[in-house]
């Protein structure tokens, strides 16, 4: 009888035991469960949106996380994160508090500020450092060999629509011809490769500053503001993934620390150019997680 008695208790360890493990197995579960290793970065077809979204890239997956990434306009990168069931988590390039002003007040409630990529953006109108004027106040007396053209970027673009602001403020004879980033610049290095004078929607940080000889025209109306590069999410992402948010928070590069970035992805190409910038400043990078 007394062994019987002892086997039913020694059958209870194990019992007990056996559910004991189960329950720390299941808590471990939850916990990888909840601790979010996948992150979905929307970015706009401009260069420093392209360069800090590609760092913030090769660093997740050096920390093992999994990165999409999604190139969208301005405008559908805030009404994504803004959703409750948003496809996207993180934006690095919400030029905050003046050029995004209308996406902010159409979305902002629904965003989360989780830091700044960069901390002096700068807008305006950009022409190169060999024609002779010096203000948006002398362009029509020069229109002709501008040939009536301010060349812009996407419609979506905060400084598109400051610069039709411009056109009013100034009453400007030049009209805004709509293009991209990229037919932006490919239109300024013809230009000067050819010496011609021409103004383009331009800002900072940018690599055509480190490439070219550039100055902005003077805005005595002060319609181009001064902004800084933020980083938004959608809300609820920095309780879903509190190391990659604490990352984010701390991420912002100084001018010329971006322009080494984005001379590193023009040499190569946007995966490899932002993977050799990261491996060169690791113990910087890696300090953003901490």
């Amino acid at each position: 009888m007394l062994k019987l008695k002892k086997i039913g208790i020694l059958f209870m360890v194990a019992v007990l035991a056996a559910a004991f493990t189960s329950c720390s197995n299941s808590g471990n579960k939850k916990e990888t469960k909840s601790a979010q290793k996948e992150v979905s970065i929307l970015y706009p077809n401009w260069a420093e949106g392209i360069a800090f979204t590609h760092l913030a890239k090769a660093a997740l997956e050096g920390h093992n996380y999994e990165v999409e990434l999604t190139n969208l306009e301005p405008g559908l990168i805030y009404g994504e994160l803004s959703k409750t069931n948003s496809k996207g988590d993180v934006f690095l390039d919400a030029w905050l508090p003046n050029t995004h002003k209308d996406y902010w007040a159409d979305y902002g409630n629904d965003l989360v500020k989780l830091g700044e990529a960069f901390s002096g953006g700068t807008t305006g109108l950009v022409v190169p450092s060999y024609v002779t004027i010096n203000s948006i106040e002398e362009l029509n007396a020069s229109k002709d060999k501008f040939n009536e053209e301010i060349i812009g970027i996407g419609s979506g673009a905060g400084i598109h629509a400051n610069t039709i602001k411009a056109i009013d403020e100034y009453n400007l004879d030049l009209e805004q011809v709509t293009s991209s980033g990229p037919a932006m610049v490919a239109s300024l290095e013809k230009a000067i490769k050819n010496e011609e004078w021409i103004v383009v929607t331009g800002w900072k940080p940018h690599y055509m500053w480190a490439n070219y000889d550039l100055k902005y025209l003077t805005d005595p109306k002060g319609v181009y503001p001064q902004d800084v590069c933020a980083i938004i999410s959608r809300k609820g992402f920095d309780q879903d993934s509190p190391e990659a948010a604490k990352f984010f928070k701390n991420f912002n590069l100084e001018e010329s620390q971006l322009y080494d970035l984005m001379a590193e992805i023009k040499a190569s190409d946007e995966e490899t150019g932002a993977q050799k910038w990261y491996e060169a400043n690791k113990e910087l990078v890696d300090s953003w997680f901490e």
